[in-house]
C-alpha cells in the first residue's frame, strides 16, 4: 500500500517497482489535483492495482487505516506499508519474509521494518533497540504488518492526522506485549522531511527543515504521546522528549520561517496538553 499526497511524475512511475515485488498494490491518494490523479488513475490501470481517491487531505493516519481495510477485505494476511518518497531495492520484499521466517520470536513480530538508507548520507542514524533487539519505535514507510495486530489492538490513530503516527502506534504494539523487528538486509531507500546539513557556530547541524503546519502536528502529537505512554514507557519517552527538544531547538535557530514555526510549536504544545486533536486549521 502506497500513500499519496500531490506526487511527482518520478514518483508515479516508481510504482511499478514496488507492484513488481508484491502480490496486491492498493494506492490511497489524499486530494492531488486532477493531473496528478490522472497519471495515478493510468498507473493503476496499467499495474493492476487499485486506487482510493479519498478526495481530500484526510491525514496519514486515515488514508493508511482506508488502505489496511482494502487488504483485508481482498484476504491478504499481510500488509506492507510506503511512503511516495521511499524506493525498495531489488529483493526488498524476499528479504523481509526471510527475516519473519527466521527470527527466533516470529510468532510475536507485529512490525517488521527494513534497514533505512537516506539519499546521498554516508550514514544512518543510529537505532534505540528494546531488550528483545528490534527496534523500539520505527517509521512507517517499508513496514510489514499481519493484518491480524489491528483487530487486536487497532487501528492507526486518525485523530493525529500527521506525525507520530508510526511512533504511536510501534509503543501501541509493544504495550500489547508484541514485538518489532528489523531485517538488515531489506533496504529501503528514504528521505525524511527535507534535511540538509548547515553551519551553526563553526558546527554542522542537520535539522529537518519541516513547514510551519508540520510543526504544529509534531509538537502536538508528541506531548500527547508522551502523556499516554509515560507510565508504561518511561525511560523511552523522557529520552524522546530530550532528543524532541533538541531537534525542535534546532529548527527555530537554523531555518525559515521562524517566527511562524515557533507559534505553531507553542500552539501545538498547548493543544497536545488540553486534548486537543484532529486536523487543525488556521495555522
Amino acid at each position: 500500500m502506497i500513500v499519496t499526497y500531490h506526487p511527482s511524475a518520478d514518483m508515479v512511475a516508481n510504482l511499478s517497482t514496488t507492484r513488481a515485488q508484491v502480490q496486491g498494490m492498493v494506492v490511497v491518494d489524499n486530494g492531488s489535483d486532477a493531473e496528478e490523479l490522472s497519471g495515478l488513475r493510468q498507473a493503476a490501470s496499467e499495474l493492476g492495482s487499485h486506487l482510493i481517491e479519498n478526495g481530500e487531505n484526510l491525514g496519514i493516519a486515515e488514508a493508511l487505516n482506508r488502505g489496511v481495510k482494502w487488504a483485508k477485505e481482498q484476504g491478504f494476511p499481510w500488509v506492507i506499508l510506503f511512503d511516495q518518497d521511499s524506493r525498495i531495492t531489488e529483493g526488498f520484499l524476499d528479504a523481509m519474509l526471510e527475516t519473519l521466517g527466521s527470527h527466533q520470536h516470529g510468532e510475536r513480530i507485529a512490525s517488521l521494518h527494513p534497514r533505512y538508507v537516506e539519499s546521498g548520507m554516508s550514514s544512518n542514524p543510529r537505532i534505540k533497540r528494546a531488550t528483545d533487539g528490534g527496534p523500539f519505535v520505527s517509521i512507517t514507510s517499508g513496514t510489514l504488518l499481519p493484518v491480524w495486530i489491528f483487530d487486536r489492538i487497532g487501528y492507526f490513530a486518525s485523530e493525529y492526522f500527521i506525525d507520530e503516527v508510526d511512533t504511536e502506534y510501534c509503543l501501541r504494539i509493544r504495550a500489547a506485549g508484541f514485538i518489532l523487528a528489523d531485517s538488515q538486509h531489506a533496504v529501503l531507500l528514504h528521505s525524511v522531511g527535507h534535511s540538509r546539513y548547515v553551519s551553526l557556530l563553526g558546527f554542522r547541524v542537520r535539522p529537518t527543515h519541516h513547514n510551519a503546519i508540520r510543526r504544529y502536528y509534531i509538537s502536538r502529537n508528541r506531548i500527547t504521546t508522551y502523556r499516554k505512554y509515560f507510565t508504561i514507557f518511561p525511560a523511552w519517552v523522557i529520552g524522546a522528549a530530550y532528543a524532541a527538544a533538541r531537534e525542535t531547538a534546532k529548527s527555530l535557530i537554523v531555518e525559515e520561517d521562524r517566527a511562524r514555526k515557533f507559534r505553531n510549536f507553542l500552539l501545538g504544545t498547548w493543544d497536545g496538553l488540553m486534548g486537543r486533536m484532529g486536523k487543525r486549521t488556521g495555522i
